[in-house]
């Protein structure tokens, strides 16, 4: 029969070592399971959210809008000043006509003219500056009809019956304007008359759209015009313009 040899000593060397061996295991960190399979996972991705420049949308809406506005008001004005534009005297409600000829003779004697202010006939040899130009006097009758026979439009207002106002607007249609004319007339029927020749159209305001509509259809107007092309330049009848009552200065 065998025996065991092993001693007591042997025996507790041997369950030394086992305790220090499985000590030693239970040191060693586990390995954590990486999902399933045993995979390592990902980080989760970060997903960046863009934002809209709502900034810069704003103003480019705010930019079409104005520009829209614009445009549109630019159509409702021109739309309206076409309105007002006429393209026959027959369209100018009051103008009334003449039917001097052309050609009228040159004196240097006082004219009886039938309409006042005139619109035609004989008259003077020196014409009145009509290149825009505003009179503070009374301009005499046979100059003036000489301008209109070289297609200017006359402007004539009775300072007793209109205002400042209207004297400022009447000058806003005639200053700087070649072919226009404006001068006071005490004692006219109306309280403004516009000439042309053989055209007359007398209004009670100066905001009347009539004079605007005649000024531009009858100034220059190669149909009425007896004279088209001659000049309403005279630089001297401006610093020295002959009045009513005056002779002329080729007498």
């Amino acid at each position: 029969m065998a025996t065991d040899r092993t001693t007591d000593n042997d025996r507790e060397a041997r369950a030394g070592l086992t305790r220090a061996t499985a000590a030693k295991a239970g040191s060693r960190p586990t390995a954590r399971s990486s999902g399933a399979g045993g995979r390592r996972t990902r980080p989760p991705t970060q997903v960046v959210t863009q934002s809209r420049p709502w900034g810069l949308i704003a103003a480019a809406l705010a930019v079409v809008v104005f520009a829209v506005a614009v445009i549109g008001y630019a159509v409702v004005a021109v739309n309206r000043a076409d309105a007002d534009k006429v393209t026959s005297a027959e369209q100018i409600t009051g103008l009334q006509s003449y039917d001097y000829p052309n050609g009228q003779g040159h004196v240097a004697t006082p004219v009886e003219y039938p309409e006042s202010p005139p619109v035609g006939g004989e008259h003077d040899g020196e014409w009145a500056d009509c290149t825009g130009t505003v009179y503070s006097v009374d301009i005499r009758n046979e100059n003036a009809v000489h301008s209109l026979e070289h297609g200017a439009v006359w402007i004539t207002y009775d300072p007793e019956r209109v205002s400042e106002d209207d004297v400022a607007t009447l000058s806003e249609l005639v200053d700087g304007t070649s072919g226009r004319m404006l001068s006071p007339r005490p004692g006219l029927a109306a309280p403004i008359s516009l000439q042309s020749w053989n055209n007359q159209l007398t209004v009670e305001a100066a905001t009347d759209r009539r004079l605007q509509q005649a000024a531009d259809f009858l100034t220059f107007n190669p149909d009425s015009t007896p004279e088209v092309g001659a000049t309403c330049e005279n630089p001297g009848f401006i610093s020295s313009p002959l009045v009513a009552g005056d002779a002329s200065r080729a007498g």
